[in-house]
């Protein structure tokens, strides 16, 4: 029996392996998908951009997450922990937007539907298998695994994708990971019933609380529940005496705007933790290998592009074997075009990132002035418009020079995140039952 070469191989099922795999599947080619876990599973990252729905339509997966009943996104909302100042972005309203609308999603249930209709394409998934190693040979890659049976295959590929999100598979062997300097962080978070959420369709928005060295997200992820996360600094949680669950309530409580969303919340989950947030990696690709999505670099999830860029990634990385398998070449160019793409995308999401962190972002954030349609521009990225060419960019470059200016010569008032009203002073029980 003649060995099987697989026109590509997947590691990882999350939503860039996935993506990748649909679109490998749709065009005819040949494609093994590796995930180390059983799904459903749970994972944290529930935002998505509006421009994942283009996606979706091209993958022909959006049929079956309409009938999911996911929370629509519409827009999302900012706000200082004291209440004295808001931004509300509104997808539909920003005149260089295409996709104006998504969904908030459960990832459990999302990512299988995801991993399911890869399957249903055409690509080969095999879940409960973890790949140990990976070489690259003249024309092919090799990868070894084993499965949770005991089962050890090896498995040959044209080109090999690296998915496996923050597990980081082939950049750790490879040791190209980069971790962002100065800016350490971990998530504490849980999911929530009895959130208050906003009325009518902002009650689907995602809501940022930004606090004066940390932020709360409020994400409606099904009918009944929210998930609610504070990102903070690691240093910070390490040394506190607290658990969790009991730093993640005294946080909530010194915020105006969440004691007033979540007084009456109830904990349904437990109170988890994640950290190594923001790294990258030096390399993207190497011989008939790309990373994509987390593989490819983890951003702070203030914007929520995670699960787009990983799409985004994915899809270009299939773009780049099916060209490469029909004219029977390694890709190496098309490669190296690939890597300086993700980057851009990469850098475009961390500029914001950085800038959130300072207050001279925020001055001018929470201040959007109709000039130059700037605020369209900002609402586009938010949206995921990344091939916006050279109007979205200059007004960038305005946005940042406002900022560098605010933060030289302020022409904004200055923001405060003092909170003089009264504090909650005895811990909500039911928001620790379960932590």
């Amino acid at each position: 029996m003649d060995e099987v070469i697989y026109d590509a191989i997947v590691i990882g099922g999350g939503p860039g392996g996935s993506t990748t795999a649909t679109y490998l599947a749709r065009a005819g080619k040949r494609v093994l998908l590796l995930e180390k876990e059983k799904f459903p599973r749970f994972h944290i990252g529930e935002s998505l951009l509006p421009y994942t729905q283009s996606l979706f339509e091209e993958m022909g997966v959006l049929p079956a997450l309409e009938v999911a009943g996911f929370p629509r996104k519409l827009g999302a909302q900012f706000h200082l922990g004291n209440g004295t100042k808001s931004v509300k972005f509104i997808f539909k309203n920003g005149c260089y937007t295409r996709d104006t609308q998504t969904f908030q999603v459960e990832r459990a249930k999302f990512d299988h539907i995801l991993l399911q209709h890869a399957a249903k394409c055409g690509a080969e998934v095999r879940e409960g298998w973890t790949v140990n190693t990976f070489t690259n040979t003249p024309g092919q890659v090799t990868v070894q695994a084993d499965s949770t049976d005991g089962k050890s295959e090896t498995f040959r590929g044209k080109f090999l994708i690296d998915a496996t999100g923050r597990d980081n598979l082939t950049g750790n062997k490879e040791k190209t990971r980069e971790i962002y300097p100065n800016h350490k962080k971990l998530a504490v978070f849980g999911h929530f019933e009895d959130v208050k959420l906003d009325d009518g369709g902002p009650g689907g928005d995602t809501v940022i609380i930004r606090l004066a060295n940390k932020w709360f997200w409020i994400i409606p992820v099904s009918q009944t529940k929210t998930s609610v996360g504070i990102v903070m600094e690691r240093g910070e949680f390490a040394n506190s005496k607290e658990s969790p669950a009991e730093q993640f309530n005294r946080v909530w409580q010194s915020s105006r705007v969440l004691r007033d969303r979540l007084t009456n919340a109830k904990l349904v989950s437990e109170i988890l933790v994640t950290s190594d947030f923001s790294y990258f990696n030096k390399r993207l690709v190497g011989p008939r290998l790309m990373r994509i999505g987390d593989a490819a670099g983890f951003l702070d999830p203030i914007f929520s592009s995670g699960v787009f860029l990983a799409m985004y990634s994915g899809k270009l990385a299939a773009n780049v074997v099916i060209k490469a398998v029909k004219a029977n070449s390694d890709g190496t160019a098309a490669m190296a075009r690939y890597e300086k793409t993700v980057f851009r995308a990469l850098k475009v999401y961390w500029d914001l990132v950085e800038g959130f962190y300072t207050r001279p972002f925020l001055e001018v954030f929470f201040e959007p002035r109709n000039k130059w349609n700037l605020p369209d521009a900002v609402v586009a990225l938010l949206a995921g418009e990344l091939e916006g060419g050279w109007k979205i960019r200059w007004r960038m470059r305005v946005f940042y020079w406002l900022i560098k200016l605010q933060g030289r010569r302020p022409f904004l008032p200055r923001i405060s995140f003092v909170d003089t009203s009264t504090p909650i002073t005895e811990v909500n029980k039911r928001l620790v039952n379960k932590a």
